[in-house]
């Protein structure tokens, strides 16, 4: 029996608030009803308000975000 991963409310970062934005954006273009009343017919709007609200969430299904140590900070170090 496996278990599935929990639904994520709660963004981690602002690029995959971004990312979940505009997925839930295509299936509104495709003809998924909208969650919440809006006076405006514009996907990417409405997917907004959506997570806004709190009824669109994420499943995270990759391995967790590594964040760089303080030895390694990610960004190359140039003599010139």
């Amino acid at each position: 029996m496996t278990t599935n991963p929990p639904v994520q409310k709660e963004f981690d970062s602002n690029y995959r608030k971004v990312m979940v934005a505009a997925r839930r954006a295509r299936q509104i273009q495709s003809g998924a009803k909208a969650l919440v009343p809006s006076t405006t017919n514009k996907a990417c709007r409405l997917a907004q308000d959506e997570i806004r609200a709190g009824l669109v969430g994420y499943v995270h299904t990759g391995p967790p975000p590594e964040k760089p140590t303080v030895e390694d900070t990610g960004i190359t170090h140039l003599v010139v």
